[in-house]
């Protein structure tokens, strides 16, 4: 009886183990850019993250206590890694200030990183607020992920490209500020 329990045990808890590694989640996703006015600060502008590698297209920013640097964060389009932080995505303002009900205002938010301005208002104009995102514990990755990201980043550079010349960044900067439009994080 005692090793049925033990063995039920160990397996309650090695199977609790494998689902921690991977969570479905609610956020806020907002984005930042290297190359261009506003949107960045001084060390973003220099490529520069909070983890000390090189920021580039597919990182994006988290708060280290909700989302583990190293996770991946699986987005409709792309697969991103979280590498950076920042003041605003710790303090989930963009969720608290653009969310409509209790569960949106919980909602962590995810700073994805562009190189350019224009690709980062593409992006967001593109795309809802609010998504639902999946997160891989770092080290977890499997095949078919990694096909979807090939597939998702091809799908991503045609969607940026048409998107791009049909959208005035001007429009895009003035909705930003009533949550209407993208919302830009802001990193200095």
């Amino acid at each position: 009886m005692r090793a049925i329990i033990l063995v039920t045990a160990s397996g309650l808890i090695l199977a609790s183990a494998a689902f921690a590694r991977e969570q479905s989640l609610l956020a806020r996703v907002t984005v930042y850019w290297a190359s261009g006015e506003g949107g960045s600060d001084t060390c973003t502008r220099q490529h520069e993250c909070a983890t000390g590698k090189r920021l580039r297209a597919g990182h994006c920013a988290v708060d280290p206590e909700k989302i583990p640097y190293g996770s991946k964060v699986v987005f409709p389009d792309a697969i991103c890694l979280a590498v950076d932080t920042g003041r605003d995505v710790i303090s989930r303002k963009a969720a608290r200030r653009c969310g409509r009900n209790a569960a949106e205002r919980r909602a962590p938010v995810i700073d994805r990183f562009f190189e350019t301005k224009r690709q980062a208002l593409s992006w967001a104009s593109a795309h809802p607020h609010f998504m639902t995102v999946r997160v891989l514990s770092p080290g977890q990755d499997t095949e078919s992920e990694s096909l979807q990201h090939s597939q998702a980043l091809k799908d991503n550079t045609a969607q940026t490209k048409f998107a791009a010349d049909d959208v005035s960044q001007n429009n895009l900067i003035a909705e930003s500020s009533n949550c209407v439009g993208p919302q830009l994080s802001r990193r200095f």
